[in-house]
């Protein structure tokens, strides 16, 4: 049996259905502290302002995530 190798074109695109989630992490150090997974992006940077009011820090990481799906563009 042989293998037949064809060129097609795909896009990738967000896919609504599979939500988007959205983290902040502190990056001052030795604090670790992180907002975990929230569902709106206000949630996260909601916990970040608090985080900085209680501590200070003014530093962190944030985290998007999407799904995506894969289509064939022909």
């Amino acid at each position: 049996m042989r293998a037949v190798l064809r060129d097609v074109p795909h896009a990738i695109r967000h896919a609504p259905e599979g939500g988007m989630t959205f983290e902040v992490f502190c990056t001052a150090y030795g604090c670790g502290a992180e907002s975990g997974r929230q569902d709106q992006q206000e949630a996260a940077q909601d916990w970040a302002l608090r985080h900085t009011g209680r501590t200070g820090h003014d530093l962190f990481r944030r985290v998007v995530t999407d799904h995506a799906r894969v289509t064939s563009a022909g």
